[in-house]
């Protein structure tokens, strides 16, 4: 049984492997940059490098085959001769005029080289290539604005999956370590890695913030909003979402705290650029990624929403009708069917920004990637949890009118316990048993007499469950989070 599911689980591997082969291989055949030819060669050897590996049954060395020819050897060799998409020169350069003029923009751009589509926290990613130059090749490694798009990225899906508890001994855990390094191998982050890396800190800070809001950090989640929404107007769509996740789970005082800090630290990471170059601002960063710009932008993917402004009158009106119905109906759904988990808030997330990218009036294919990388990353995330079990203790009114103590998984919602109902602690029993699913035992044991439904005597009921839990104290449904428990000191 265990062969043939290990057989299956290499076939798709390997299936996996060629397609990404075919994938970069066609970059060679159809692309006009010569970053990204030079990526498709070298991804596509280290592809088929590692579907042969899988076949040896030599998993890892199929992901160092994969990670050594998709990213490593194109990323050092681009960073170290200068090559790279037009973004990365873009990105340095406006870390240059923030440090000599406080606005990371060209006055009257005439090319599209001359325009910065970002906001000003994008100039942040460019003030070490300002400060270190270019003389030798440690200042052209370390002042790359890839490497700290990269950072940014891998420093964000690290810390949200830290936040989530990623990191216990859980058995769940371990059956997907592979998981990271192979997303890191895979075009979706590859390529941009080694070629431009611009929207890699979106997805990285996107990632922390969900992270922050699911595992009820607001004032850090919304710190990390701030930043990443000085970065691109694109991850606007955060906020909103984070707040929804915070105010379902943690309540509305905690969305508050959330949505204030993202709100007031944008507006002052903006602030500047918007007092000292507000037309620049205005035309660089939102006419001229929309495509009403004087140059035309170089976003020019077949994508539905360019089809329709470019073939159809008043096409870019109509575009931005149906962005605007887009945005209405992902903001609907937000307040029927709140997310109450990471992966939920990620894959709303992702749905509003794919639908925003393929009814914009300009965009690229590429630009998908950061909602690929939401879904994937918070599954990675919040599947590699370790089952930790908390301990609360419960009263529960047990008899033969259908009122049972029971545990249950549920969403957390706060509650509060009548005080005549909490317990009292007392030494753990000796002897851990099992009641309606619930391991009872190994927790501080709490006087609760309740009705037994065999005998009608009293009982004591000890459940050790999962952090999030449900409990019918008398018949009455408590649901509340244990870490909210042991945070607030009840019982």
């Amino acid at each position: 049984m265990n062969s043939s599911r290990c057989s299956r689980s290499s076939s798709w591997w390997v299936a996996g492997w060629l397609f990404a082969a075919g994938w970069a291989l066609s970059f060679p055949l159809v692309s006009g940059l010569p970053s990204h030819r030079l990526w498709g060669w070298c991804a596509g050897a280290g592809y088929l490098a590692a579907a042969c590996a899988t076949v040896l049954r030599r998993p890892r060395a199929a992901l160092g085959s994969a990670l050594l020819g998709a990213v490593a050897v194109p990323l050092l060799y681009l960073v170290l001769t200068g090559q790279g998409q037009s973004e990365v020169a873009v990105i340095e350069r406006s870390g240059r005029l923030l440090l000599e003029s406080g606005s990371p923009y060209v006055d009257g751009p005439e090319r599209v080289a001359d325009y910065d589509p970002y906001l000003p926290g994008m100039a942040l990613l460019g003030l070490p290539r300002a400060v270190l130059g270019t003389d030798g090749w440690v200042p052209r490694l370390l002042g790359d604005a890839r490497i700290w798009c990269a950072a940014a990225l891998f420093g964000g899906m690290w810390g949200g999956r830290r936040l989530l508890g990623g990191y216990g001994a859980g058995t769940r855990g371990s059956g997907i370590r592979g998981a990271a390094p192979a997303l890191v191998a895979s075009p979706v982050v590859a390529l941009p890695l080694a070629v431009s890396g611009v929207d890699l800190p979106l997805a990285g800070l996107c990632c922390l913030a969900l992270a922050a809001a699911a595992a009820g950090r607001p004032v850090l989640a919304g710190a990390v909003l701030a930043g990443v929404c000085a970065l691109k107007w694109t991850a606007w769509p955060a906020v909103p979402v984070a707040v929804v996740l915070l105010a379902a789970v943690h309540g509305r005082r905690a969305a508050v705290r959330c949505g204030v800090p993202a709100v007031a630290g944008t507006a002052v990471l903006v602030l500047p650029a918007v007092l000292l170059q507000p037309h620049e601002l205005v035309r660089q960063v939102f006419a001229f990624p929309t495509g009403r710009a004087g140059v035309p932008t170089p976003a020019s993917s077949p994508l539905p929403g360019r089809l329709i402004a470019e073939l159809l009158p008043y096409g870019w009106w109509l575009t931005v009708g149906l962005l605007a119905l887009g945005g209405a109906a992902v903001g609907l759904s937000l307040l029927r069917r709140p997310p109450r988990t990471v992966v939920a808030a990620a894959d709303r997330l992702a749905a509003g920004l794919t639908v925003a990218f393929l009814l914009a009036p300009a965009g690229r294919f590429g630009y998908l990637a950061l909602p690929v990388l939401l879904v994937l990353w918070a599954r990675w995330a919040d599947g590699a949890r370790s089952p930790a079990v908390s301990r609360v203790v419960a009263r529960g009114a047990v008899g033969q009118a259908g009122r049972k103590a029971v545990a249950r998984t549920a969403e957390p919602q706060s509650a509060k316990l009548p005080p005549s109902s909490r317990p009292t602690w007392n030494r753990p029993p000796a002897t851990p048993t099992t009641i309606e699913g619930a391991t009872v035992g190994s927790a501080p044991e709490a006087q609760y007499p309740s009705a037994s439904p065999s005998t009608g005597t009293n009982v004591t009921v000890v459940a050790v469950m999962p952090p999030t839990c449900s409990l019918t104290v008398r018949g009455v449904p408590w649901r509340r989070t244990v870490r909210g428990l042991l945070r607030s000191g009840e019982p």
